[in-house]
């Protein structure tokens, strides 16, 4: 192997779990952030009274113009880590990482936009939602999508990435089972569970600050020695 093709690989190795912890980070605080915005402004039981959406409607409107840009963060994740992996990627469990992350994407989004066409007619004056019914349909179908179908996936997303984790050493084993149980937690879970939503967005900002900080120190020792 020439000097070049040393130094890429060196740089390759440095800068791609670099951009990988960056972006799960920028994942996790975005949903967190947006998560916790919805949550102090809607009650989490979706068949509760019609709360004062008009006075809340920054609040919600700001939380699902940051979902968008999780999303992407999440994407970049996904990729990157994908990249990381490399030859030693199993085909079976990237699939199914890769089928679980696009329809986790697919609930959350399903969910902002239901959720953002209810605020936008509550605001439009439109009373006769609340009335109607529609308004009560339109939690409910939120609170489905995010608290059955995304969960679920973020549990499978969850399973298939520390058991390539456990398989090619990406973070230390004690996370992997971690993910397992958690991952558990999510699928096993009945019902409208007011946290649980913020179990996902912390496995990944656990695993992306340790791949970050891990990175760190392989990037110093590796300036520590000089390549001959």
């Amino acid at each position: 192997m020439n000097r070049e093709a040393e130094a890429q690989k060196i740089h390759r190795g440095l800068t791609t779990p670099r951009a990988a912890a960056i972006a799960g980070i920028v994942f996790s605080l975005l949903l967190i952030a947006s998560m916790l915005l919805i949550r102090t402004s809607i009650p989490a039981d979706p068949l509760a009274a019609v709360p004062d959406a008009v006075r809340s409607s920054r609040k919600i409107s700001l939380a699902l113009q940051l979902m968008p840009f999780a999303g992407i963060s999440f994407l970049w994740f996904v990729g990157v880590l994908r990249d990381r992996l490399g030859a030693l990627e199993d085909r079976f469990f990237a699939t199914v990482l890769l089928g679980s992350a696009l329809l986790f994407l697919a609930m959350i989004f399903l969910a902002a936009s239901v959720a953002g066409g209810i605020i936008k007619l509550m605001l439009a004056g439109s009373g006769e939602l609340a009335r109607s019914g529609v308004f009560a349909l339109a939690r409910v179908q939120v609170y489905q999508a995010m608290n059955t179908y995304a969960i679920k996936m973020a549990g499978v997303f969850m399973i298939s990435t520390s058991t390539i984790s456990l398989r090619t050493g990406i973070v230390p084993r004690w996370m992997a089972y971690l993910g397992y149980a958690l991952a558990l937690v999510l699928l096993l879970s009945v019902g409208v569970i007011r946290s649980i939503l913020l179990v996902f967005p912390l496995w990944v900002l656990s695993i992306s600050v340790y791949v970050l900080i891990d990175n760190f120190r392989g990037a110093t020792g590796s300036e520590a020695v000089p390549v001959e």
